[in-house]
């Protein structure tokens, strides 16, 4: 799941707010029905879930599938079941555990705001938004999902999917331009119902329908149960307005792929690698060398006396 900029909703009888269309109460009451019934059965949704367990989820989600994400989750908050448990953990294993989730940064963001939830809050994950900005890692995105998945309250939580979703049935175009715009961030804020339980709701509901329904390259529009309220559908599925500056990431033989290369090497090593057994996560030498330093500097690698390389002791 991507993070995107939120703000806080304004009243909907604010003069600056956005026009808000009239299918919005139908296709959040909708969208929240096809939800109970339809929603994928996610560990980090069922009742026994902890706030703590819902945060790592979010940071675990970041970019990447939930295919991917669950068997590690699942792993992860065995082994580290409290913010207190990960911040006491010695940071290689933390570096080990999170395999091959990509972006491992954030395991090291996930390790120091666990030891900020222990320094600030006594070990519990805050519910207050600007509390969950505060702590390493935490941006605007996620501190609003946590208070929504994990306290059931109202805020604005804006991903990728949900973006679509609302570019889709209510601005009528196949995608939100490449950067959010502060016109669809209030109307994002403008659909979110008033009570704390249904906008909880409706978050989760909206991301699961882009998710799964309402997807980028191929919507299941025969499935998708506000397929009639949908200006995008209406106006015969125009094309995406913004496809000529949208940037395709490239993997293979790019830093990020040297980089992968270089901490699976270290994952599974028992001891520090000498450089010469890491000559082989690049085709350019030069390359590697600058992924090494990229890795020293961002906190992920280390050196010892002999010049060798490893996680973090």
């Amino acid at each position: 799941m991507g993070a995107v900029p939120v703000v806080p909703a304004p009243l909907r009888s604010t003069p600056s707010a956005p026009s808000v269309p009239d299918t919005a109460d139908p296709l959040v009451a909708r969208t929240v029905a096809w939800f109970d019934d339809a929603a994928r059965d996610l560990p980090w949704r069922r009742p026994d879930r902890t706030p703590w367990g819902v945060l790592v989820s979010e940071v675990m989600l970041q970019q990447t599938p939930v295919v991917r994400v669950e068997p590690v989750w699942r792993v992860w908050l065995e082994r580290w079941p409290t913010p207190a448990d990960l911040a006491a953990a010695p940071t290689a294993d933390v570096l080990r555990a999170w395999d091959r989730l990509g972006y491992p940064r954030r395991a090291l963001r996930l390790q120091q705001c666990a030891a900020a939830i222990v320094a600030r809050h006594d070990g519990e994950v805050p519910d207050d938004e600007e509390a969950l900005r505060a702590l390493p890692g935490i941006g605007e995105y996620t501190a609003a999902a946590v208070r929504a998945f994990a306290f059931g309250r109202r805020s604005v939580v804006v991903d990728t999917n949900v973006r679509r979703v609302l570019a889709r049935t209510l601005g009528g175009t196949a995608l939100g331009a490449p950067s959010p715009t502060a016109a669809e961030r209030g109307l994002a804020a403008g659909v979110v119902p008033d009570d704390e339980a249904t906008a909880a709701r409706w978050a989760a509901a909206s991301m699961e329908l882009g998710a799964v329904v309402c997807t980028a390259r191929a919507p299941r529009c025969g499935a998708c149960s506000v397929a009639d309220l949908c200006a995008w559908r209406a106006a015969g599925h125009p094309p995406d307005a913004h496809a000529h500056r949208r940037r395709t990431q490239a993997w293979h033989g790019t830093d990020r792929q040297v980089r992968g290369r270089v901490m699976a090497a270290l994952r599974a090593a028992v001891e520090p690698v000498p450089r010469a057994l890491l000559a082989d996560s690049g085709p350019d030498q030069g390359q590697v060398d600058r992924c090494l330093g990229g890795l020293v500097e961002d906190g992920l690698v280390e050196q010892d006396d002999a010049g060798r390389y490893h996680l973090p002791a």
